[in-house]
């Protein structure tokens, strides 16, 4: 195993996928921004900001849609809202307001005006077939018609899983490749997408769950089976944090052997190994090995050894004593059997 601490981030990146980020920046214990000593790995009182986030299944994305107007002509279809605003009808029974177009491809303007077909139709076609149909009941209706909402809409705007194949699924509009990208690539991969079907189309991207950069903590089971956590990163977790998510240190580990493992590039790279001094972050306030966790990062604890050595031993002579307990409860049965050939009754005693 090799120390190393330079690398400043050490993490290996695949430059295929992820270009270089920009030199990281340190918010010192003074609140002075600086730059990380080139021997020194990112502590709790020297952080450094992550790169600009990158996507990648399965996280997860929220769009939100700020200006998504179909292209013209427009041919209405179900589940459109129509915003329907109608002059001279009955005081008792106003038009105005938000009409949904039907599954069956209609709009119903309620008991006193009945329903009216407009799928298929453009918006001032169907302006002008709300008229014809209010004119039955009415005299001179006057008819205001506009697309409130797309159907379509509804399919853009929401939560959006990044999937296996690194695209995000529009629904009619088709996917989206976003792997690799930042939130701000993304955004405008989207966009340039959805102009084979909207006019000069505008959306609001961010990452509602952040699940693909993970850090790791595996405890040794002393012979048990070890334990392995996958948490995700947020960009401020410190060594203390990661054990705090898993409850403390349980008695079955070793508190002075405690290392994060950093990965390296696979070509020619060496282990990159920090240890921790617990007893210092714990009881000392010591922040020299309080270690900021990046991408990818694992935090072993190992186990205790003398732990270890009993749970070997057990493994060892169970079966033996398994074995003496079958033989010493088979030879019992046997003496009663043959003490007592036809039981137990009241003349045994």
């Amino acid at each position: 195993t090799t120390l190393n601490t330079g690398n400043n981030l050490g993490v290996a990146r695949d430059e295929h996928l992820y270009p270089p980020p920009e030199q990281p920046t340190v918010v010192g214990n003074d609140g002075v921004l600086g730059l990380p000593p080139p021997s020194q790995p990112p502590a709790e009182l020297a952080k450094i900001s992550l790169p600009a986030y990158r996507l990648e299944p399965p996280d997860v994305l929220l769009i939100n849609a700020i200006r998504l107007a179909p292209k013209s002509p427009y041919f209405l279809q179900p589940l459109d809202i129509l915003q329907i605003d109608v002059l001279g009808t009955l005081e008792e029974a106003p038009i105005s307001g938000n009409f949904q177009v039907e599954p069956d491809g209609t709009v119903n303007l309620g008991p006193a005006y009945g329903i009216v077909r407009v799928q298929g139709l453009a918006v001032g076609e169907a302006a002008r077939a709300v008229d014809e149909h209010l004119r039955r009941v009415l005299q001179q209706p006057e008819v205001s018609v506009t697309l409130l909402q797309p159907a379509g809409q509804k399919e853009i705007t929401g939560e959006h899983l990044v999937g296996p194949d690194g695209m995000v699924n529009l629904g009619i509009y088709g996917k989206v490749y976003v792997t690799g990208m930042t939130i701000e690539e993304a955004r405008k991969s989207i966009e340039r997408h959805l102009q084979q079907y909207l006019e000069l189309p505008s959306i609001a991207l961010d990452v509602l769950a952040y699940n693909s950069k993970v850090y790791y903590v595996i405890t040794e089971g002393a012979g048990f089976g070890d334990q392995v956590l996958r948490i995700p990163v947020t960009g401020n977790e410190t060594v203390l944090d990661a054990v705090a998510q898993i409850g403390g240190i349980s008695r079955i580990s070793n508190k002075k052997k405690i290392w994060i493992a950093r990965p390296a590039p696979a070509v020619g790279g060496c282990d990159q190994v920090l240890v921790v001094d617990w007893e210092g972050i714990t009881k000392g306030a010591s922040t020299a090995t309080n270690y900021q966790l990046l991408p990818g990062d694992r935090l072993f604890i190992a186990e205790d050894r003398l732990v270890a050595l009993d749970s070997l031993v057990q493994k060892m002579t169970s079966p033996a004593e398994r074995i003496c307990g079958f033989t010493l409860l088979g030879g019992q049965t046997i003496q009663v059997l043959q003490r007592f050939p036809r039981g137990f009754t009241g003349n045994n005693f």
